[in-house]
């Protein structure tokens, strides 16, 4: 039996799921003070994990493109 090999995904592709799960962090957030925030459980747990998928995504931007853009905090 022969394996698959999965084509690798383009870096640009990481770029557009980094503003996807941005903008929703920024409509699981919408409206909430911090205590809200902080003590709305669903909302929390949604921000916290589409930011660590920002950072996941941030892994997958090729170093030299990451340089090019020093400003933007990769890490």
């Amino acid at each position: 039996m022969s394996e698959q090999v999965t084509p690798k995904r383009e870096w640009r592709f990481y770029l557009q799921d980094m503003l996807r799960f941005a903008h929703n962090v920024q409509t699981y957030t919408e409206g909430l003070n911090q205590a809200s925030f902080v003590a709305s459980g669903i909302s929390y747990d949604a921000t916290l994990r589409n930011l660590e998928l920002i950072g996941e995504a941030a892994t997958h931007v090729p170093e030299n493109i990451q340089s090019q853009y020093a400003d933007i905090p990769w890490r």
